[in-house]
This record gives structure tokens, C-alpha cells and sequence, in this order.
């Protein structure tokens, strides 16, 4: 096997852009590709990516604002390159994300050159999975062959996770393409001992900068690159060890250039670090986005500080099977089963070779990445959601591609037919029970994909050995039927859109809860969360009434299930009695929904996850004398603040940053900011409907360490309540009499 696909040599590459510069243009050899290659495949490979950017274009404006927390942080770079550096909420850069800034500039980029929109922030997310499709076939195609990279690309492309966070403007996007990069440099040190050292920077680079997105999420596929290579490549060990040594430094120095200005930069003078408790990138990185994420012991973040034992957790149940449970199986295991029969059968088939052997380094590499990243979302008690497993997706899709193709060539052998018909068995029976979960959605497509499964399954069993061209009929037949499921998926999730803070693709009921397109706060059957109890109470609740884990972190204490400022049972913030939301809507059907339209809307949890609906009225008050102002409004909660700030693109403050439970700003730093005229308005709930002020004077502020329920307390107590619109203001200019 291992000869059946040859290396790509830097003196044959050479010949053949030689050759090919002899035929025409730049636009023949564009379309012609190499030399060596059979005519029809640089067509179908501009014709995968023309095909992947269409898809993920269609519709795209429908999501808005999408994430409205990362596009006030957009909005905001686009404005000042103080808060484009730093990834501040706010172009007055009162507080950043709590993630570092590399994922924002390319959207903030865009936005200076193209002005503030959906389509602006968005595009770059779509260019990156199309990149990320064409590095993988790169990828895949230099060791198997262009159908396996080709197939690769497909499978990768019409992952419906990918469909959803290529058009989304989370951080995930860019932190999947620079993984896929990694990967790529490592295989082409992997090829030769001559400038092998070059490829190991680069990818040390791409390692530093996918810090710089999602800080230690970046890591995870460290341990088997670097095995593998330790191991596989060519060379003596000393110098093997050296490379891999060479490749840290660059990792380090490519990361660490920014962690060490935020670090050194006086605190006085930048922007309090999101997510943080004392106000230290480095902090954020190992605790609320590191090792919290792990143990579940999360300082500050929705579900309080408490992990998950014991096979659940407030973020769903962990275990072995929790990527293909109801709530994630059909945003990414669709094709996860094949994946891990064809790394099994790669690695069996290529286990003889020499030490060298770039095939089986291929399957190390790429099956290393999909199984330690399967592992920790399997197992992690923190925050997990659902669109996390667009990591998986291109390690996934190069098994399939690079499995498909080994099986194919050794098809005159009965263990590889019938290994390859047990894959597409499989598939079509795991795709056959994830529509079933869905069962009036085109229930006609469940039993098309099983019956034509079924088929294929049989045919491969005796087609190869037949007949060439009948074999790459049923085999064609066997991956339409693979892809099937997921590809209604993913038109699904690209004919709507998809706004807040959590997301999931597919169609209407796709994920547990039956929430739908659009994504929204994920409820279980008995309107509770995750690891919750009835009742609509908080994940880790225990009951509606006398329950400790329901709290949301800060939260002043009473009844169990309570949220920051509320005064009953399961109440959230500024409800007036039991399982209420802010200004005493009831929970059921509104409020933990996605937002409408661009910025979100709809205020679920108080504006925590999804933000507000930001009316006319209120737009027009913020507006008015804006130029008087650092920030033209402050609110508790980063989603609330990024409603009214892209409403307005004027910085609006969001006390105590995303979950409203960072200490920043403290109330004595609060009160010297309305004292120099620095604030006009404070908001206490927006566009939720209601007076957002509880029982007790608080208006949902929470009470964590930054004292956000006493900044809250304290203008309720000071400054006069007005309604404009439908929202809560006080006029921080004009003091009760």
C-alpha cells in the first residue's frame, strides 16, 4: 500500500510547474493545475471550494449581528485600535472579551475598511472555512491522492457544525483553520529530513496564534504532533528533538508576544480583562478558560464555581457517549463511526511499514488530533456547548478521506471490502437513527439513507473485484448515502438565521429540547437546563424552592434556583415571583429563545445570553448629546451592552462583563465615572418588558466580587426611573430630589 501513493518531491513539484507554465496563462494553469494530474482534478477542486463559498454565503445576512457580545467587541476594533489590540467591548475599552483578541481582528478589519453590517462581520468567517476546506484537501491529497482529498473536503464542507460556525462569528472559525494548518505543516515535516525545521515554525506559528483565538483549547492535538513526530520522523532523534524544540520557541514567541503586553501594560491604562477575577489575562487563561473548563470549577461563569462528577454536569451529561447523545450527535456524528473504523483499518493496513512511512504518520497524526479532542469534549464537567465540536470536524473528515482511499486499494483483498462495506453499513444506520430523531422532518430521507446504505453495503462486498467502474458506482452510492443526513443538516442551518450566545445546527427539534434553528438557551422536556431539575430552575438546581445549585454565581443568596437579584425560587433577574423572567414575563416560550434580527433581542436571561431588543425610542435618547459622553449608557451583562452599543455604535459599559460577575468596575470606581460626566444613562433591563427592579431595589445585577448589585442598588437609590420605550433607564446626570 504504501507505494501506491507517492510522495510529492520537491524536484517533482518543480517539473511540474515547469511544465505547466509551458502550456499557457496564468489562468490555464490555474484551471489545469499540475502536470501530473488528470484533467478533472483542479476542476473539481475550484469547483469544491465555488461550491463550499456559495453555500455558506447563502443567507448569511439572516443571523444579523449573530453573536452580538464578539460583534460590539468588532464594532468596537473597527473604532479604536486601543480596543482592536486589547479585544474591548467598547471603543472607550472598559473591559475586553474573555478571550484573547485574534479571532476579532480579521472581522475588525473588515468593518474599518466596509463599515459596520452583518455581511461585514460574517464574510471572513465564510472565507475561513473555505480555507480551511482547501488546506485539508492540501492536506489529504499530497500523501493519498486528490479523490481522497477531494472526498475529505466534501465531508468537511457539509458537517453541519462547520456550516454553522463557518457563517458564525465566534472564535471557533479561525481556531479550526489554524489547526488544520498545524496539521498540514506537521505532515510536511514529516515528508523529508531537508526542511523539515521550517515546517515545524510554521507550525508553531499557527499553534500561537490559535492561543491568540481560544487560548487553551489550542493545545490539545500538542501531544500527538509532537509524538508522532518525535517518533515517525525522518532523522536522527537529537535533531528530531531539536525541530520539535525550534517549533515550541515559535509557538511561545508567537503567542506570547501579546500575553506579555496586556501582562505588563499598567492596569491603569488598559482594559479590565474579561472573564478574569483580578484582572489577569493569565488567570483567565488557566482558570475560567483553562483547567475550569476541565474540572468545572469556574469562577464567575454561568453555572457558578461547581463541577460536574459523576457522569453529569450542569452543561449535559459526560461520558463516553456525549458526542452522540441528543443534544450533539447531529451537529457532528454523522460520520464520526466511519471515521474511527477507517483510522483502525488505516492503521492496520499501514502497520508493517518502515518507521518513516509518511501514510501511517498521516493516520497517527490526524487520528491523534480527532481522539484526544473527542476525549476532553467527552469527559470535560465545564461549560461544553455544542458548537465546540467544530474542532473535530476536519480531523474527522481527513479519516474518511485518507480511509476511504487506503480501502480502496486494497479492495481485491475481502478483509477491506468487507471493512469498507461495515463502514458504509454503519454510517447508514447511524444516520438512519439521527433523522429518527427528528421524525417528521423528511421522514421519506431516514429510509432512503438506509435503504441505499444497505445497498452499497452489500455491493462493495464483491463490485470491487468485479468490476472497476460498478465499484465506483456503489461506492459513490455508499458515500451519497453517508452524506445524505448531514447535508440536509447543513442546508437546514444555512436557510436560517442564528443569533446569541449558543447555537446549534439543523433543522427545528435537531438538538435536545427541540430548539431549533437560530439556537437559544437549551431547555430539557420538563422546561428545566442540563443537569437541572422541572421547573425551568438553572443548571445544577435541585428544586424550585431550598436548592444550592441553582444560584448563578454571585447571586445574594435565598432560595435555591435563584438568579442575581431575584427574590424567589427559579426567579431570573428582575422577575417579581417564581420562575419569572425580568419584569415578570413568564418563562415559558419566551425569553430563553433566540434574539430576532440583528443584535439579538427577546433578552433571554436578562440579556446574559442573548441581549435586548433595542427600540427606537431608546436609540434616540442615547444619541442625543452623545458627543458629552465616554460611554452613552452602562447596563450589567456584555450582551445587554452589545444590544444598545451596535444600536447605536456609541460604547456603552458592560458592568461586570459577560455573566455580570467580574469585579469591574467596582462601585467606588462607578461613582467617580458619573461624577466627571462620564456616563449618561444606566439601564436596567432592555427591551425585555418589564421595570426590571425587583423586591428589593436591585434590577438584576447580580452580586458578585465587582459589587454589580450595589452599583445597581445604589443608582436605584440615587437617580430617578424612566421608561423610554420599553425599556428602564436612569438618567445619571439628574439625582433624585
Amino acid at each position: 500500500m504504501t507505494s501506491t501513493f507517492p510522495e510529492i518531491s520537491p524536484a517533482a513539484s518543480a517539473g511540474a510547474a515547469h511544465a505547466a507554465a509551458a502550456r499557457g496563462g496564468p489562468l490555464t494553469r490555474l484551471w489545469r493545475g499540475r502536470a501530473e494530474d488528470a484533467p478533472w482534478v483542479r476542476p473539481a477542486f475550484l469547483g469544491l471550494l465555488a461550491v463550499t463559498t456559495a453555500l455558506y454565503l447563502w443567507n448569511l445576512s439572516a443571523s444579523g449581528y449573530a453573536n452580538s457580545f464578539y460583534s460590539a467587541a468588532v464594532q468596537a476594533g473597527g473604532e479604536s485600535w486601543k480596543a482592536f489590540f486589547f479585544g474591548s467591548l467598547d471603543a472607550a475599552n472598559a473591559i475586553t472579551v474573555d478571550k484573547p483578541p485574534a479571532a476579532l481582528w480579521p472581522m475588525a478589519l473588515s468593518v474599518r475598511l466596509f463599515g459596520l453590517g452583518s455581511w461585514q462581520i460574517l464574510v471572513p468567517e465564510v472565507l475561513m472555512g473555505v480555507a480551511t476546506v482547501a488546506v485539508l484537501y492540501a492536506a489529504v491529497r499530497r500523501r493519498f491522492g486528490a479523490g481522497a482529498g477531494l472526498i475529505a473536503g466534501v465531508v468537511l464542507a457539509l458537517t453541519p457544525v462547520a456550516a454553522l460556525m463557518f457563517r458564525f462569528n465566534n472564535p471557533d472559525a479561525l481556531l479550526a483553520l489554524l489547526m488544520t494548518v498545524a496539521v498540514y505543516c506537521v505532515l510536511r515535516a514529516l515528508e523529508q529530513d531537508r526542511g523539515a525545521a521550517k515546517w515545524l515554525v510554521w507550525a508553531g506559528v499557527a499553534f500561537g496564534f490559535a492561543f491568540l483565538a481560544k487560548t487553551l483549547q489550542a493545545f490539545l492535538i500538542l501531544p500527538p504532533l509532537a509524538l508522532v513526530y518525535g517518533v515517525c520522523a525522518p532523522g536522527g532523534i537529537g535533531r528530531r528533538l531539536g525541530r520539535l524544540a525550534l517549533a515550541g520557541l515559535a509557538m511561545i514567541v508567537s503567542a506570547g508576544w501579546w500575553v506579555a503586553l496586556v501582562e505588563l501594560w499598567p492596569a491603569s491604562s488598559r482594559p479590565y480583562v474579561g472573564g478574569s477575577q483580578n484582572n489577569s489575562f493569565l488567570e483567565l487563561t488557566f482558570g475560567y478558560n483553562g483547567l475550569g473548563r476541565i474540572n468545572g470549577n469556574e469562577t464567575g461563569s454561568v453555572g457558578g464555581g461547581g463541577g460536574g462528577g459523576g457522569g453529569g454536569g450542569r452543561w449535559g451529561e459526560t461520558g463516553i457517549v456525549r458526542m452522540f447523545n441528543d443534544s450533539v450527535g447531529g451537529q457532528i456524528s454523522w460520520l464520526l463511526p466511519a471515521a474511527l473504523i477507517l483510522l483502525v483499518a488505516g492503521l492496520v493496513v499501514t502497520w508493517r511499514a518502515p518507521r518513516t512511512d509518511t501514510a501511517r504518520s498521516a493516520f497517527l497524526v490526524w487520528g491523534g488530533s480527532l481522539l484526544i479532542t473527542l476525549a476532553v469534549f467527552s469527559f470535560m464537567a465545564g461549560i461544553f456547548h455544542e458548537y465546540y465540536t467544530v474542532a473535530l470536524a476536519p480531523y474527522l473528515a481527513a479519516l474518511v478521506g485518507m480511509g476511504a482511499a487506503v480501502l480502496r486499494e486494497e479492495r481485491t483483498r475481502l478483509l477491506a471490502s468487507a471493512t469498507l462495506a461495515v463502514t458504509v453499513a454503519v454510517t447508514a444506520w447511524w444516520g438512519w437513527t439521527l433523522l429518527g430523531r427528528t421524525p417528521d422532518w423528511l421522514p421519506w430521507l431516514r429510509w432512503t439513507v438506509l435503504v441505499a446504505g444497505a445497498v452499497a453495503a452489500f455491493g462493495l462486498l464483491f463490485a470491487g473485484r468485479v468490476d472497476r467502474r460498478l465499484g465506483l458506482g456503489v461506492a459513490g452510492l455508499g458515500l451519497a448515502a453517508g452524506l445524505a443526513g448531514p447535508f440536509a443538516y447543513t442546508l437546514a442551518t444555512v436557510d436560517s438565521g442564528h443569533q446569541g450566545s449558543i447555537v446549534t445546527a439543523g433543522p427545528a427539534g435537531g438538538a435536545m429540547g427541540g430548539r431549533g434553528p437560530g439556537g437559544g438557551m437549551r431547555m430539557t422536556e420538563g422546561g428545566g437546563f442540563p443537569g437541572g431539575g422541572p421547573g425551568g430552575q438553572m443548571p445544577g438546581g435541585q428544586g424550585g424552592q431550598g436548592g444550592q445549585g441553582g444560584r448563578m454565581p454571585g447571586g445574594p443568596g435565598g432560595q435555591g434556583g435563584q438568579l442575581p437579584g431575584g427574590q424567589g425560587g427559579g426567579q431570573l433577574p428582575g422577575g417579581q415571583g417564581q420562575g419569572q423572567m425580568p419584569g415578570g414575563t413568564p418563562p415559558q416560550g419566551q425569553g430563553m429563545t433566540r434574539g430576532e434580527g440583528p443584535g439579538g433581542g427577546g433578552g433571554g436571561m436578562g440579556g446574559l445570553l442573548n441581549g435586548a431588543s433595542v427600540g427606537t425610542e431608546a436609540k434616540t435618547a442615547l444619541l442625543a448629546d452623545a458627543g458629552s459622553y465616554t460611554w452613552v449608557a452602562a447596563t450589567v451583562g456584555a450582551q445587554n451592552a452589545a444590544s444598545y452599543q451596535l444600536a447605536t455604535e456609541k460604547p456603552v459599559m458592560a458592568i461586570g462583563g459577560f455573566n455580570g460577575s467580574d469585579p469591574s468596575p467596582t462601585l467606588a470606581q462607578f461613582k467617580q465615572y458619573v461624577a466627571e460626566g462620564r456616563i449618561h444613562y444606566f439601564i436596567g433591563s432592555g427591551g425585555t418588558g418589564g421595570a426590571g427592579e425587583d423586591g428589593g431595589g436591585r434590577m438584576g445585577g447580580g452580586g458578585g466580587p465587582g459589587g454589580n448589585s450595589e452599583i445597581s442598588t445604589w443608582v436605584a437609590e440615587t437617580f430617578e426611573q424612566v421608561t423610554i420605550g420599553n425599556a428602564t433607564f436612569y438618567d445619571l446626570t439628574a439625582e433624585k430630589a
